[in-house]
């Protein structure tokens, strides 16, 4: 049987930008549950938080433990870890560029000399 591909940060990303996701993972953040209590404090069907789990798994964000017909979720930190990794390293670029750009401006601002408004004369009648 064919595996499943290895995840990867778009799929994190992608399963992280719905709030009924986000909610879930919250949700599962201090212990596993199973799919039904999972479902109760959301205004949805079976069905329609079965697809945002099977999101939240292929994302690997979350992992199944099945016991007999009970199905088991909890969250997987793995991709989460990565994602921040991500933002961090994003985090540092821009900080460091905005950092630049202030220097740059600074230098600027204090290399010319401030420019004055030039007064328009008024005509005499």
């Amino acid at each position: 049987m064919p595996r499943a591909p290895k995840p990867d940060l778009n799929d994190a990303f992608f399963a992280l930008s719905d709030p009924t996701r986000r909610s879930i993972l919250e949700q599962l953040g201090a212990r596993e549950a199973g799919v039904t209590e999972i479902a109760e404090p959301h205004d949805m069907s079976l069905p329609a938080i079965s697809k945002h789990l099977r999101v939240l798994e292929q994302a690997g964000l979350l992992t199944r433990r099945v016991e007999g017909r009970q199905h088991f979720l909890r969250v997987n930190p793995d991709p989460l870890q990565q994602a921040k990794q991500w933002i961090e390293r994003q985090r540092v670029f821009w900080e460091g560029s905005f950092d630049k750009l202030a220097e740059h401006l600074e230098r600027m601002t204090a290399e010319s000399p401030p420019s004055t408004p030039k007064s328009s004369k008024s005509r005499k009648p």
